[in-house]
């Protein structure tokens, strides 16, 4: 009787059905098995297909709510590097996007034809053996939207039920043969990655992890020196020693606060407050002195704030936590290039939109702001009028058709909002005056619009999963494997020979090029190092476009 209530109950409260597959989703998501994850996409699509198989959900109505989130966010992310890079310095990574998509594109497009697979399959095996969730909403929304037309013989519904299946066919082998050729590759290739980000990075490993880490809690305390160690030497020898992770806030000299400067020298009975990692200031008993309580050095007079790099002349400059500390007295915890935390070695240089993290005293938080771009302080807050009113200029602009020789050609939502996404993301790297969205709510906003989306993807593919392997499956599954398998291998080689990326920036640079985030940590863990995040976000600012892109133009073919 009780399971006859639920069934009724999730039939009827589509809310509780939607939320239960979200949560049931994550909760598979994070299972791992010999230490790897499939991650909320796979785990919300499976539970989706499973419910869906069994009547569930027939059509939820986040499914364009989603959709519209997850792409507008996607350009928002993607647009403070993509004009930049595409001006500057992404011609490599631009070239092995457009490479990784169109041999996608290609191969896709061959293999459904070749096993005479119906309207729509090709689509979804791109998106699918891609594992590229914007290709997947292209192709449904110029379906939906009647930018493309269904052959004779199909409808609307029969075209998208194809997409859906076929992506949620190929995407599993996708995700894992992705990961398969990112460890087979380098052993095929005799490559060791670790040796080649070492030498990429110039210098040694634990210096290398050092600037890499995060620094934690950042806080304020305040020593009496009585201890000799310090004593004697100046400021500017005490931070160039150091690893850039602790700054001098405050000198007092009996009642008297002494101005600080690189010339500064410690002496026994002085007062001072630094600034630093919570890890690195524990030491500080034992090479300074006991810990004080002093309102007057522990005052307010520091704090933490991102930087979004905008000035021109700090456009390819080179920083490290030391060179911040010792010559603007701010502790740098981390810069962050669209989302991803880039290491900061000598041969790393800033692009526009980069946020670097810094802590330290107002003044020098204020000479920071004016070298590198705008601080923003309220971190929290996010502009939603800003970002309410870019998805429904999206909408508009994507809704917008012209007529060429008797057909009706626009960009659809999806290219709408997108590009809106794309502009608006730039407008702000270069006056971040608005559309304050920091980057947890980014990423709640484009994570849940994605999940959103997948949720009702997986409920409606589920109702034919089943008809759909017993019809196409073999032919499916290995469309996609081969749509997996040749793009990267052959953008790998292409990489290689014609563009000459290092083997540790070009396996980053092709889980960008298919959006595979979850695949990024396994390529940093191979090497060791997070300097893939650099071929990433290289890749990355270009890939959405053209995977976008792709997943309409596969439709004509």
């Amino acid at each position: 009787m009780f399971l006859n209530y639920v069934t009724t109950l999730l039939h009827e409260n589509q809310a509780l059905l939607f939320f239960l597959v979200l949560g049931f989703g994550f909760m598979i998501g994070k299972i791992k098995f010999k230490g790897f994850e499939f991650g909320s996409v796979a785990g919300v699509l499976f539970v989706g297909l499973v419910f869906g198989h069994y009547g569930y959900g027939e059509n939820l109505p986040v499914q364009s709510i989603g959709f519209m989130m997850f792409i507008y966010s996607v350009g928002l992310q993607a647009g403070p590097r993509f004009f930049s890079v595409l001006m500057k310095d992404g011609l490599r990574y631009f070239v092995l996007a457009l490479v990784v998509a169109s041999s996608g594109f290609a191969v896709a497009s061959v293999t459904a034809q070749f096993f005479a697979l119906d309207p729509g399959s090709s689509a979804g095996i791109l998106a699918g053996a891609l594992t590229t969730t914007p290709t997947l909403a292209a192709a449904e929304d110029a379906i939906r939207s009647g930018i493309i037309l269904p052959p004779d013989g199909f409808s609307k519904e029969m075209m998208l039920n194809n997409i859906m299946t076929g992506y949620a066919i190929t995407y599993l082998f996708g995700l894992i043969g992705l990961i398969l050729l990112i460890r087979l590759i380098p052993k095929l290739t005799k490559v060791d990655l670790v040796e080649e980000a070492k030498a990429l990075a110039g210098e040694d490993m634990a210096s290398n992890s050092n600037q890499m880490a995060g620094l934690g809690k950042i806080v304020t305390r305040a020593f009496l020196v009585t201890k000799e160690e310090f004593v004697g030497i100046s400021l500017g020898e005490f931070l160039k020693a150091g690893t850039g992770s602790v700054t001098m806030h405050k000198l007092k000299r009996g009642e008297e606060f002494i101005p600080i400067d690189v010339d500064t020298v410690l002496q026994l009975g002085d007062k001072a407050s630094f600034v630093g990692a919570q890890d690195k200031l524990i030491m500080g008993a034992e090479r300074l002195g006991p810990e004080i309580i002093d309102p007057d050095l522990l005052d307010a007079g520091t704090e933490s704030c991102q930087i979004v790099l905008t000035r021109k002349k700090a456009t390819g400059l080179s920083v490290s936590r030391q060179s911040i500390v010792q010559k603007y007295g701010c502790v740098l915890s981390s810069v962050k290039r669209l989302g991803i935390a880039v290491p900061l070695d000598p041969h790393v240089v800033l692009l526009r939109g980069d946020v670097l993290d810094v802590t330290g005293p107002s003044v020098s938080i204020e000479r920071m702001q004016k070298s590198f771009g705008h601080a923003e302080r309220n971190i929290d807050e996010t502009d939603l009028l800003t970002f309410a009113l870019g998805i429904a200029a999206g909408i508009l602009i994507g809704s917008y058709t012209i007529n060429v020789m008797g057909v009706d050609v626009g960009l659809g939502a999806a290219g709408g909002l997108l590009s809106v996404g794309l502009v608006i993301g730039f407008l702000r790297s270069i006056h971040p005056t608005f559309g304050r969205m920091p980057s947890a709510a980014r990423y709640v906003l484009m994570e849940l619009g994605m999940l959103f989306f997948m949720t009702a993807i997986g409920l409606k593919a589920g109702h034919g999963i089943v008809a759909a392997l017993e019809k196409s499956g073999p032919s499916l599954i290995v469309a996609g494997i081969l749509t997996t398998v040749i793009p990267v291998l052959f953008s790998y080689y292409f990489g290689r020979k014609v563009l000459k990326i290092n083997p540790v920036l070009l396996l980053g640079a092709i889980t960008g090029a298919m959006t595979s985030g979850a695949c990024l940590s396994i390529v940093n863990k191979e090497a060791k190092s997070t300097i893939p995040s650099l071929g990433y976000t290289g890749a990355y600012a270009f890939a959405n476009i053209f995977l976008t892109v792709a997943g309409s133009l596969i439709l004509l073919v």
